[in-house]
């Protein structure tokens, strides 16, 4: 048995706005220095020996492919969606991978980083496929939307008065194709980033050929489900707020530092969670609590560091 076997795994889901935040230009200088900062943390799982499996968000990533789409539609032939987010895989993998390895460098480790390109089979017949849901890309006013559903067929749909997107299916995974490569390679010690941007969907064809799919991918699930392909014992969930609460935002705002899940799933089911922002998230630490794992930990970039020594952030707990 190789020594790595023996050793904790930790699969770490990052936001896609913890590398381009709200508000920012988004250039690949800007990208790179908060990947450099958000994987800063990520030396202190290295240097406490645990196995490693990394995650990412890209949808400022893949939004920013979509514009290059519209913009260069009438010279150059325009990308599928399956497409961009495998060419943000590849991207954000590839800033991931450079920083990783000149942190690892510093530290005269040898554990290698590796990006693998994702695919998630889906079903074909997920009623998700045929009713999208999922909003992406760009807000436009009304007039405008009418006119790239007429050119690109796109479905569009208004998410706040005024402002309408686009919407694609949003089909839910089912497994991820070379997971046993990827826990592999993680129990082996090199760090893996797989899975990124939830993955590719793809479902298989009458022939059993593979077909990919325009549409994305909960990143959330596919985190809880890759870090129970790798039997992880503990999931760190980066995202834009240093704790999960109760009646979020509301004056009796309160902040969860510790549950079960048996609690959380209670808290979910009373409606404390944003449905389109936290609730993915605490089902996808649900998930991966009930299949192998025995912690979960929500929190910042900014409090992961106090988030590991149990002094920040949420931690979610198996029940027993």
């Amino acid at each position: 048995m190789n020594q790595n076997q023996q050793n904790k795994t930790v699969i770490i889901a990052l936001g896609g706005n913890a590398l381009s935040p709200k508000g920012e230009a988004g250039t690949i200088t800007q990208q790179f220095s908060h990947t450099r900062e958000s994987l800063k943390s990520v030396m202190h799982f290295v240097r406490t020996g645990y196995n490693i499996c990394l995650t990412h968000g890209n949808g400022p990533q893949v939004g920013a492919e979509m514009f290059r789409n519209e913009l260069t539609a009438d010279e150059i032939p325009p990308l599928p969606l399956g497409v961009l987010v495998a060419n943000t895989q590849g991207a954000i993998g590839y800033m991931i991978q450079q920083s990783l390895q000149n942190a690892l460098y510093k530290v005269e480790s040898s554990r290698e980083v590796v990006s693998f390109i994702s695919q998630m089979k889906v079903d074909r017949n997920d009623p998700a496929i045929e009713d999208p849901t999922k909003y992406i890309g760009r807000r436009y006013s009304k007039e405008i939307a009418e006119e790239l559903s007429e050119k690109y067929q796109w479905k569009l749909k208004e998410q706040e008065p005024g402002e309408w997107r686009r919407v694609v299916p949003s089909p839910k995974p089912l497994y991820i194709f070379n997971g046993k490569s990827i826990k592999h390679l993680v129990d082996f010690g090199t760090i893996v980033v797989a899975g990124g941007g939830g993955g590719i969907p793809a479902y298989n064809k009458a022939d059993g050929s593979l077909e990919g799919l325009n549409g994305v991918i909960d990143k959330d699930m596919s985190a809880a489900l890759l870090g129970r392909v790798i039997k992880a014992q503990e999931m760190f969930i980066i995202t834009d707020v240093d704790n999960i609460y109760t009646n979020f935002k509301q004056p009796n705002q309160q902040p969860i530092m510790t549950a079960t899940s048996r609690e959380i799933q209670q808290y979910l089911d009373d409606g404390h969670f944003q449905r389109g922002t936290m609730a993915p998230k605490i089902r996808s630490a649900l998930y991966f609590l009930k299949h192998h794992g025995t912690k979960v930990v929500i929190t910042s970039i900014s409090k992961i560091e106090d988030a590991i020594k149990g002094k920040a952030g949420t931690t979610i707990w198996r029940n027993n």
